[in-house]
């Protein structure tokens, strides 16, 4: 074995010291006792990895390199799996990271010396391999040939290609552009295109990269025919589907009537599938598979957050109801912030597929710190939605614009810490509320406009993409009711992967609402802002940032920033690490210095679980607001604990 081990070792160019190194190391190693009482095994159980070093990695991830590698490293907690040393396996782990390498642009790349370190007694090894990278082969250019039936989306192709000019030329960025270019002629109307991947070398490491197409037969989809479907209309299927006889075929046609047919919700299974085999000249016949899901669902959940504390949810839903994919929907939930029942019916197709019409209405109690309201009320929004969905980049966006209309009466009452403050009373009375017990009430009509862009890769958890969020609501003016105000708020969240294990997120949110008249008498008490807690400035609790009244209450303000910035480092099996720094405030118009922002730091755990990641952030108040009351008391405490499921945006 010794032999034998020394062999492998010689062919992957170790120096000769660092060879005379290993085989006394290995040689005592596998000859000790106790692993020649194991008959010449392989593996010896007495012998564990204590680390595992790549050294010298900089074009390619010694991170990565580890994760493919069959040797490992036991891991450093009382409970984590030991790992333990097998020759064979070793021997194939040095190969593997030359092919390794060689795969990602790196021919000359090889394994330069391994350094060991036994222990005494023999029965753990520490192992360091160095690596020599080389020189990797690089795009000197991108080249594309019998291309012009797509001419025009080509400047576009170009952009979105994994291989670039002056990028390291790796054998899986070659594949991925070749099926790019072959789904980028698929989508423009040649579903048996084909593409070939030329390289010519110019110079040393200097390689010229030449997609060569075949776009064959330019199609139509053919006739649909739809199986599956037992309760729900065929007619129901087919007015969804943006594929159509005679219609040019396109793959993005093919997705967006999948997508929109997993939209209604009533199947488990929702396939639109080309019928290759059956392809009758130019017409490419398409067939829709469905599998039927359960149309009544009634679904349980329960928790526990710092802010909501323990908290119950009942959520029943009627799918198909009546016919027509329409859904009917009752929510009852309890929580110490808030509780009450909601009720929803939505028609999905209303006048076009991508437009649903809701009409919901409840009868909900929200216990803020600084305010108790109930409402109840009702609305009616008609939602519009555009997807714009990109199978050769196979990154998808998707823009919703919706406008409701809607009528509250509103029941509210004021905290009575901020009753019992002198200092707020006039502004009491103007608000309408009776100055001896904080009450109030009116009635609410509003419309609202509201625009999302959604280009972000997951909603519960994102790594890449982004999501803008507008929203414009009028209240009063030529419509009934006790309020008068505009209020309009905007949001805009941006993540930017860094390498497979590391995401910079960040946050802004901005907000303002104002009135003909004067504010206090037209602006109802609980729409002004208040920041702080698990999702804004969590160096606070709930509600603590605002404007103060002279005993140091926080009561809301008529502006708003917020801004969030985090680290998230994943790589942890189910568990990650951020690091988030958060800065806002609330103002009042009247403040002279309402730019003066408020903010805190500090560390935070994710776990991941089936419904989003479960959150605990320890932040640190880096600006500690002076005259603060908090609970009733002045606050001393300048850090907080907050503990909630999914990310804080």
């Amino acid at each position: 074995m010794y032999r034998e081990f020394s062999e492998t070792v010689m062919t992957q160019g170790v120096s000769s010291a660092s060879r005379l190194a290993l085989a006394v190391v290995i040689g005592t190693l596998l000859w000790n006792p106790a692993v020649a009482s194991a008959q010449d095994s392989a593996v010896d159980s007495q012998i564990k990895v204590t680390a595992l070093e790549i050294r010298g990695a900089r074009g390619v991830s010694a991170a990565r390199i580890k994760a493919v590698l069959a040797t490992k490293a036991s891991g450093r907690w009382p409970w984590s799996k030991a790992q333990y040393f097998d020759r064979d396996a070793f021997e194939r782990d040095l190969q593997r990271i030359r092919a390794y390498y060689v795969d990602r642009g790196y021919p000359d790349a090889r394994v330069a010396g391994i350094e060991t370190n036994l222990s005494r007694d023999q029965s753990r090894i520490a192992l360091i391999v160095n690596v020599e990278e080389g020189e990797p082969n690089r795009v000197e250019s991108v080249a594309f040939d019998r291309f012009d039936v797509v001419e025009q989306s080509l400047p576009r192709l170009r952009r979105v290609l994994p291989v670039q000019p002056g990028a390291v030329l790796a054998a899986a960025d070659l594949a991925a552009a070749r099926d790019m270019a072959r789904r980028e002629l698929q989508n423009r109307g040649y579903p048996g295109a084909t593409v070939a991947v030329r390289e010519t070398a110019v110079r040393e490491k200097a390689i010229v990269v030449t997609l060569e197409a075949d776009a064959g037969v330019p199609a139509v989809f053919g006739p649909i025919t739809i199986d599956g479907n037992t309760s729900v209309g065929t007619d129901v299927i087919d007015r969804v589907l943006a594929v159509r006889p005679d219609q040019t075929f396109t793959l993005a046609a093919l997705q967006q009537s999948q997508r929109r047919l997993y939209d209604l919700d009533l199947f488990r299974v929702a396939t639109v599938e080309p019928v290759v085999e059956a392809v009758a000249g130019s017409e490419i016949p398409v067939h829709v598979t469905v599998v039927e899901d359960k149309h009544r669902r009634l679904e349980m959940s329960s928790g526990y957050g710092t802010e909501e504390r323990l908290r119950a949810a009942l959520t029943w839903k009627h799918l198909n109801f009546f016919g027509g994919a329409r859904t009917a929907t009752f929510e009852t939930k309890w929580s110490s912030l808030d509780r009450g029942v909601r009720a929803s019916l939505t028609q999905p197709y209303f006048l076009a597929p991508d437009t649903a019409l809701t009409f919901s209405g409840q009868k909900w109690f929200s216990d803020e710190p600084s305010y108790k309201l109930d409402t109840t009320g009702a609305r009616v929004m008609v939602t519009h939605e555009w997807a714009r969905l990109d199978p050769v980049g196979r990154r998808h966006a998707t823009t919703a614009l919706s406008a409701s209309i809607g009528y509250d009466a509103e029941s509210f009452t004021i905290a009575n810490e901020a009753l019992a403050d002198l200092t707020f009373r006039d502004e009491l009375i103007a608000l309408g509320l009776d100055p001896r017990t904080g009450e109030g009430q009116g009635r609410l009509t509003m419309m609202a406009v509201d625009v999302r862009r959604q280009a972000a890769d997951n909603p519960l958890d994102s790594h890449r993409g982004y999501v803008v969020q507008l929203h414009f609501e009028r209240g009063g003016g030529w419509l009934p009711g006790d309020f008068d105000y505009v209020e309009t708020t905007a949001e805009g969240r941006h993540f930017l992967p860094l390498g497979r294990w590391l995401v910079i997120a960040n946050r802004v949110r901005f907000g303002m609402i104002g009135s003909p008249g004067p504010l206090n008498e037209n602006v109802p008490f609980f729409k002004r802002y208040f920041l702080g807690g698990s999702t804004t400035l969590r160096g606070w609790s709930r509600f603590e940032v605002a404007p103060l009244s002279g005993s140091g209450l926080p009561i809301g303000g008529h502006r708003m920033l917020d801004m969030s910035s985090e680290l998230r480092l994943s790589g942890f099996g189910n568990l990650a690490v951020v690091a988030f720094l958060d800065a806002g405030n609330a103002w009042t118009p009247s403040q002279t210095t309402p730019w003066s922002l408020k903010a805190d730091a500090g560390p935070g755990v994710r776990y991941k679980t089936p419904i989003g990641p479960l959150r605990v952030d320890l932040a640190f108040q880096l600006t500690p607001i002076a005259g603060l009351i908090s609970n009733g008391q002045p606050e001393t405490r300048h850090w907080r604990v907050q503990f909630s499921i999914g990310q804080a945006f």
